[in-house]
């Protein structure tokens, strides 16, 4: 096992990273927000009496839902690439006056086992 220490991290890396990784979880959350504001916007302007006004209402909710289809993941992503930039100059920063994390490496191949001698080849009588 194989001991190693992270004394700091590529600020730009984990901004990245973390950005892309709030991107996605913003992606899914912006999904689920939109399509529960496009059905239910809807449905509330399909149940109330028919006017052109409330029509408008009821296309006003899909265009909203796509907005926030739209809005929420890069809103994510942004937030995740500030709190990663973030994130990484105070671990540098507490890594230069702790020391860093340590942990352990164990490697997940098997040990290297050297083959069995070769036999000698005898010439049949």
């Amino acid at each position: 096992m194989a001991e190693m220490t992270i004394r700091r991290f590529s600020v730009f890396s984990v901004a990245k990273m973390q950005g892309l990784l709030a991107f996605v979880i913003g992606l899914f959350i912006g999904v689920i927000y939109g399509l529960f504001f496009m059905v239910f916007g809807a449905a509330f302007s399909a149940l109330m009496p028919q006017s052109e006004n409330l029509a408008i209402g009821g296309i006003g909710s899909v265009v909203g839902g796509l907005v926030i289809m739209i809005v929420i993941p890069v809103f994510y992503g942004i937030l995740g690439f500030i709190g990663g930039c973030i994130g990484a100059l105070v671990y540098n920063l507490a890594a230069g006056i702790v020391g860093g994390i340590r942990f352990e490496l164990e490697s997940a191949v098997p040990v290297y086992a050297p083959p069995p001698p070769p036999q000698q080849w005898r010439a049949p009588a």
